[in-house]
């Protein structure tokens, strides 16, 4: 009696255009499951394969591996992608299934995508189909037609609450520890016992009743430094936290930076204050920002050349450097300063795009905004800095403006997750606002 063919195992995966965008490496990452590429995927990859954004690279990258791949893929075998791993397969899509034509008016890229999932979901039954797709709107689409749906979360962070704020506040510190910091400036890793597993750049706030102490864990000498509250280009800090972005940013042996917190907590002002300060060490100052999520797309509706168009979204940065500016006298010599490095590209501001192809050397490079960057962007900029390059990243993780990032997802809160502990890396998550009592009220109560 003839046996009956092997069923496939594991779950059927259907990707949406936007988690290859995001990802091209995302095919990996779904162990011994199957992978699905709608062929509207394939036509909505060639619309984005030209061009220089990050979403460009992507789509050329994905559709070069693929093509890489021998076998029939268009089969329901489709290609294995590796050892212990699942295949790669992509479907044509023939009409549109009743439920989505009674549910939908529209015939759209995304409910052709959605239509693929539901083929498959009736030709093989036995088997789990879930679309991974980045569009929440999408995702809530497939589950109202009764097909599971997913975020793709192999680059996301487990949890905001748990993200590493750079600092640690201890009470109860022995009086003599806290006395020696001002004497000597430093504390033995076996004289601070109450803190626990310590990590490399960590900072911390010492109490004991009204004495108290800023320090930062020095992992090379398994001891703690005293943070001092010094002035940077004139800039002095209003708080603690404030306090430990400034020693970090003029700290040489640091080569990265990250900087957290919400509006008009001084992220942007504190790393252009602690470049100025470190300028001789440096060739060059960059200050750049993302122009716009997505692209450029919103600059054709503004008049002018494409400095005229770019001149609002840099805007910030040179708003920080006026209020740098204003801590001097007119003539003073650190103003004119300010200028004669704008002069001769000594200190340039510029969007993030101009940036690609370059190699840094010995450059202060701040990028403001982060959090509207992917994991890819972040690695992809990380990747350009040559020797004597010092990086600076600043952002609020509440406030992303990439319609498929969030809190968990975007490159400023991968970048954080993944560097805790590295002796070239430090991060400061700033709280309170010192712009102005009205900029706190508002940024606390609306």
């Amino acid at each position: 009696m003839p046996t009956e063919p092997e069923r496939p195992v594991g779950k059927l995966f259907v990707l949406d255009t936007n988690v290859i965008l995001h990802d091209y490496n995302c095919i990996q990452n779904f162990e011994e499951n199957d992978v699905v590429i709608p062929i509207t995927v394939l036509e909505e990859l060639d619309r984005f394969k030209r061009g220089n954004q990050d979403i460009n690279f992507q789509a050329r990258e994905f559709l070069r591996r693929l093509d890489k791949l021998t076998g029939d893929i268009l089969s329901d075998a489709g290609v294995a992608l590796g050892p212990g791993m699942g295949a790669i397969r992509v479907v044509l899509t023939g009409p549109l299934d009743e439920a989505l034509k009674v549910a939908f008016s529209q015939d759209t890229p995304d409910h052709r995508i959605l239509n693929a999932g539901i083929s498959l979901q009736k030709k093989e039954p036995h088997r789990s189909v879930i679309l991974v797709s980045k569009d929440t709107n999408l995702r809530m689409k497939a589950k109202a037609l009764g097909m599971p749906a997913q975020d793709y979360t192999s680059d996301k962070v487990e949890s905001v609450d748990k993200l590493y704020s750079g600092k640690r506040t201890f009470e109860g510190i022995p009086s003599e520890v806290i006395d020696s910091f001002y004497t000597d400036g430093e504390a033995a890793r076996e004289q601070l016992a109450l803190v626990d597993h310590p990590l490399a750049n960590e900072n911390f706030v010492l109490r004991n009743g009204s004495k108290s102490a800023l320090a930062t864990y020095r992992s090379t000498s398994d001891s703690f430094a005293r943070v001092e509250k010094l002035q940077a280009y004139q800039i002095s800090p209003r708080n603690a936290e404030q306090a430990f972005a400034l020693a970090a940013l003029t700290n040489d042996d640091i080569k990265l930076v990250t900087l957290a917190g919400k509006a008009g907590t001084g992220k942007t002002l504190l790393a252009l204050a602690a470049a100025l300060e470190c300028r001789s060490k440096y060739r060059q100052i960059l200050l750049a920002r993302p122009v716009v999520p997505l692209g450029n797309q919103d600059l054709g509706f503004l008049p002018g050349d494409s400095d005229a168009k770019l001149t609002p979204y840099m805007q910030p940065l040179f708003d920080n450097l006026t209020v740098i500016r204003h801590q001097f006298g007119e003539h003073d010599i650190g103003a004119k300063r300010i200028q004669d490095m704008l002069d001769s590209e000594k200190l340039m501001i510029t969007p993030l795009a101009y940036i690609r192809g370059r190699s840094l050397q010995r450059v202060f490079f701040i990028v403001d905004e982060a959090q509207n960057l992917t994991p890819h962007e972040i690695k992809t900029i990380i990747t350009r800095a040559g020797e004597g390059t010092k990086i600076v990243f600043t952002g609020d993780i509440h406030q992303i403006d990439q319609p498929y990032l969030d809190a968990l997802s975007n490159g400023l809160s991968y970048l954080t997750s993944r560097m805790v502990g590295q002796s070239l890396y430090a991060h400061v998550t700033l709280e309170k606002g010192e712009r102005s009592v009205l900029a706190e009220m508002a940024s606390n109560l609306l």
